[in-house]
């Protein structure tokens, strides 16, 4: 009776006191479970959708290339590139080479946030951490190529080797000029020293072989060579800093943007090296 009394007339057993626990849970713990989904595993959710995230992983690209990718018509395409520029898991950059074309690119520093969110929408221990750092399996080869070497792609280079020693890398220009002052400034910011360093052409690393050879502009892409063995062509669409002219000290704000979105691109980039995915893969899941 004093039971019945404290839980309004009637007594509670076992199966109704744990209904009451999950009902609790769901409240408090997992509140999509209500309302529905996190944004992103309903925008990215989408087959076409998640489909242009995976190419956008791997590459920079022009509609054209995601229409032939897809094999899907360009009006479809471009409707599903925009959803996800407004979720805003996809950037886009107009050509320096083209101004008539724009190159997508996948926002991986809010992929990575938006997934976190997810898995913390649904549960507190779902948090994802990022994956530890690993050394790539043997000896692994890069080459950076820009049409100066120097800004870009000596950057790239310089990031890579800070983080990574054991890999192999190398940057290249397909029109080289003396390194940039803000290049060589920058890069100090990270703690590291370029001041000196020549230019290099393309040519001197033509018949050597790479693992991954990665255009940071849209210019050296369309004249970048096909090198020995199956290098895998990757294209990051970079801003030259130095292109709007000006003083050294009008450009280096360029110049920090630079540094930092190559060394995000590079973090994410190490993880492939070593096996250790935080991309999508090749069968359109995460690996």
């Amino acid at each position: 009776m004093v039971a019945a009394a404290r839980t309004g007339g009637c007594a509670r057993g076992p199966r109704e006191q744990l209904h009451q626990t999950v009902l609790m849970y769901i409240a408090a713990v997992a509140p999509w479970v209500l309302s529905g989904p996190p944004s992103f595993m309903r925008v990215a959710g989408h087959p076409l959708r998640w489909r242009l995230l995976g190419e956008l992983a791997r590459s920079d690209r022009r509609v054209r290339e995601l229409v032939r990718l897809m094999d899907q018509p360009q009006n479809l395409v471009s409707y599903h590139l925009g959803r996800l520029r407004s979720a805003g898991l996809v950037g886009v950059r107009r050509s320096t080479f083209d101004a008539r074309d724009a190159y997508y690119h996948l926002d991986l520093v809010n992929c990575a946030d938006a997934l976190t969110a997810a898995g913390l929408a649904l549960h507190p221990g779902l948090r994802l951490a990022p994956a530890p750092a690993a050394a790539p399996p043997g000896r692994c080869r890069v080459l950076f190529v820009c049409t100066g070497n120097s800004a870009r792609s000596p950057a790239a280079e310089a990031l890579l080797r800070r983080r990574a020693d054991q890999v192999e890398v190398a940057s290249a220009g397909s029109r080289p000029k003396p390194l940039h002052p803000n290049t060589v400034r920058v890069l100090r910011e990270y703690g590291i020293e370029l001041a000196g360093r020549p230019p290099q052409h393309l040519s001197a690393v033509a018949d050597q072989r790479f693992d991954y050879a990665i255009t940071l502009c849209d210019r050296v892409r369309e004249v970048c060579p096909e090198f020995p063995g199956r290098a895998e062509q990757v294209h990051w669409s970079i801003s030259d800093p130095a292109a709007p002219g000006g003083t050294g000290e009008d450009t280096y704000p360029a110049f920090q943007r630079m540094a930092a979105e190559l060394d995000t691109r590079i973090g994410f980039l190490l993880a492939v090296l070593s096996g250790v995915r935080t991309g999508i893969g090749s069968e359109g899941v995460m690996t």
